[in-house]
């Protein structure tokens, strides 16, 4: 289930084999906090591996809990609703023109989108016209955000801010890198479009956005935010602090799947994120399609609630790695 677009797929199985095999055996899979702590604790040592790692970990080990159980995660974790609006994320690949711009939100609309958000890295001289132009397709009220995947120096960026604060976006994700604390936080005050980040932050750093006002919403998901475990600590954090929660998508299908179900159990979140297609393959059902109602509705099933599409993973599957090699 783990994030790997770059290659780095069999590096990332061996080094869960590798490194977690003896923290997983022969443990109570349902005490997930116990483990999950004993892999923090590990963590202090494990200078070239992020916790990200582990994060997979911990969403099976909810998805074991939920199909002993025989509940669905988001009850576990304390339902608070059955279905999430969702937006559409339209990557730089798909929209390298203002014409394009204006066919995707189009298109978007037209499938029922309950937002859109446009991925643009070309700077604010290519970038004002697209946005523009998608204000303009999409109308006054409907919602749209930019994510500028922090490409952006903190002078561009605060040319773009300007443009949507007049053109009424819902959020400024990822201007700038996440690392660049006050330059976000210079930007934030300078703008009145909401900057959302801190993506790319662990767990563990999160708070210090949050206590010097750095940003105004926070972004993560289970993949990022080390698990379901460690995003239920981050979304007690946000309430705690009076700030919003946007889950960040497009990891693997059964992480998305774990995204829905924390989404299901918290009021913080506005929206849930659709990617590309190809982002969910391996499962039967089409859980993560949007639905006539514009949301993506969590299953009712045990656990994650996701129905394998098993031959479609022994057809892709290049290697097996189980047992204990030392």
């Amino acid at each position: 289930m783990d994030y790997g677009p770059l290659g780095q797929g069999r590096g990332s199985a061996y080094m869960v084999h590798d490194v977690y095999y003896h923290d997983l055996v022969g443990k109570d899979p349902l005490n997930h906090e116990a483990i999950w702590q004993s892999f923090r604790q590990k963590q202090r040592h494990l200078y070239n591996i992020t916790d990200v790692v582990w994060a997979n970990l911990d969403v099976a080990l909810w998805d074991i809990k939920g199909k002993f159980t025989g509940l669905p995660i988001t009850v576990l974790l304390g339902k608070y609703r059955s279905k999430v609006p969702l937006y559409a994320t339209c990557p730089p690949q798909t929209i390298t023109t203002i014409e394009e711009v204006g066919e995707a939100v189009k298109g978007k609309m037209k499938e029922g989108f309950k937002g859109i958000k446009l991925q643009l890295i070309g700077g604010s001289k290519d970038d004002i016209p697209k946005l523009k132009k998608a204000r303009e397709v999409a109308g006054k009220d409907f919602p749209l955000m930019l994510d500028s995947s922090a490409v952006l120096s903190y002078e561009d960026a605060l040319k773009i801010g300007y443009v949507l604060d007049d053109l009424h976006f819902e959020w400024f994700e990822e201007p700038i890198p996440d690392a660049h604390l006050v330059q976000l936080k210079k930007l934030s005050q300078a703008i009145r479009t909401p900057v959302l980040a801190a993506e790319t932050v662990g767990l563990f750093e999160l708070p210090q956005y949050m206590i010097d006002g750095t940003v105004d919403i926070i972004r993560g998901d289970v993949h990022h935010k080390s698990g379901i475990t460690g995003v239920m600590k981050a979304l007690g954090m946000c309430e705690m602090m009076g700030y919003g929660f946007e889950i960040h998508t497009a990891s693997s299908p059964l992480l998305d799947l774990a995204n829905l179900h924390v989404g299901c159990a918290t009021r913080l979140t506005r929206f849930l994120e659709s990617h590309h297609p190809m982002f969910r393959f391996g499962l039967k059902n089409a859980p993560l399609e949007i639905k006539e109602d514009g949301c993506q509705h969590c299953p009712e099933g045990p656990g994650l609630g996701a129905e394998i599409d098993w031959d479609w993973m022994e057809n892709h599957t290049v290697e097996l790695i189980e047992g204990c090699r030392y």
